[in-house]
């Protein structure tokens, strides 16, 4: 049993008042992260700009929002404190090419995820406030809820500070979209990424999505039909997520049937094993020392030829034939079908 300490909560108490007082933020990259911040911290009062190319569809978007737009470089060079929300794997052109010119003495650069500052993707300069403020969940929960008047939880990192100012930037920034409605954290750009990075290759999307195809795949091999396979392996899943995202392992347990509950104890770990915990820890070594992030910038730098293969091998699987047969059926899955009671 792990005998560390709970992580202290950070909540409004602890934001400065008045930190983003003169402050401009500018967001470049206006998906769905991008969006949802510059859209909170405006109705926090925060003045923000957006960064975006011009002619592109964020640019047009973000006009659409009622956001004033400019170029990357000018709005980088404009701002206080930029918000680089774009995909990873293009911060080290975005920071060379349009923030670094422009960069102040004092001024803050934030990231809602630590890969870029680990492994060495951007290198700031010794003058800048470096920081990281990375809401757990994606970008239209994080506007959903801070319109609700609800937030999603925060973490953040300082990992340079230049301005003596640093935290409190950082804090005042998760304030701003939210996280102080639900709780923010410290942590540092090292373990938010390492562990954001295994959570998603061992667990929330590498791990459940094999097994559940290889679940599909078992049944269906021993000659079920592909439909009973499907609802059992996949559709069903969701439910188990939900019970377990309110109220843990207790929950579940609390609704599901004594027979489910009792093939969980006696037949969960004949399948997730300490071959498995094995194969995690490889997974988790890979992504400390770097290779992770070496293989995957390489594979962008060579076209990502063979994640666009592992991309197609995955979208023409049969379970996602079957799949949308089925969904096309389930009308309160159709859009839209959701929002009448929001």
């Amino acid at each position: 049993m792990s005998t560390q300490e709970e992580m202290r909560v950070f909540t409004k108490d602890d934001v400065k008042p008045g930190t983003f007082k003169g402050t401009t933020v500018a967001v470049i990259g206006y998906g769905s992260q991008g969006r949802a911040h510059a859209h909170n911290m405006r109705d926090s009062g925060v003045d923000v700009i957006i960064g975006a190319r011009r002619g592109g569809a964020s640019e047009k978007k973000a006009e659409a929002d009622g956001f004033r737009v400019l170029a990357p470089a000018q709005a980088a060079e404009e701002a206080q404190l930029i918000a680089i929300t774009a995909p990873d794997m293009a911060h080290q052109e975005i920071f060379e090419n349009d923030v670094r010119p422009g960069l102040k003495a004092g001024d803050a650069i934030l990231f809602a995820h630590g890969f870029s500052i680990l492994y060495g993707r951007v290198k700031p300069p010794a003058d800048v406030d470096v920081i990281m403020v990375a809401p757990k969940g994606p970008g239209d929960l994080v506007r959903r809820e801070y319109e609700k008047g609800r937030g999603v939880p925060c973490l953040f990192a300082v990992h340079q500070d230049a301005s003596g100012a640093a935290t409190d930037k950082a804090l005042a920034y998760a304030d701003a979209i939210g996280g102080t409605a639900a709780a923010i954290f410290e942590t540092s750009f090292r373990d938010e990424t390492e562990t954001d990075l295994f959570g998603e290759q061992a667990v929330l999307c590498g791990g459940a999505t094999e097994l559940v195809v290889m679940g599909f795949e078992t049944l269906v091999e021993a000659g079920y039909p592909e439909e009973l396979a499907y609802y059992e392996c996949l559709h069903e899943l969701k439910l188990i997520v939900d019970l377990l995202h309110e109220g843990g392992i207790a929950k579940m347990h609390e609704f599901i049937s004594e027979t489910a509950a009792y093939g969980d104890m006696v037949s969960g770990p004949r399948v997730i094993n300490e071959e498995t915990r094995d194969r995690m820890r490889a997974v988790l070594k890979d992504i400390q020392n770097g290779t992770f992030a070496h293989n995957w910038i390489l594979e962008n730098q060579a076209g990502k030829a063979r994640y666009d293969q592992m991309m197609e091998a995955d979208l023409t699987h049969n379970i996602e034939k079957v799949g949308q047969r089925l969904r096309d059926r389930m009308t309160w899955l159709q859009p839209g079908a959701n929002n009448a009671g929001e």
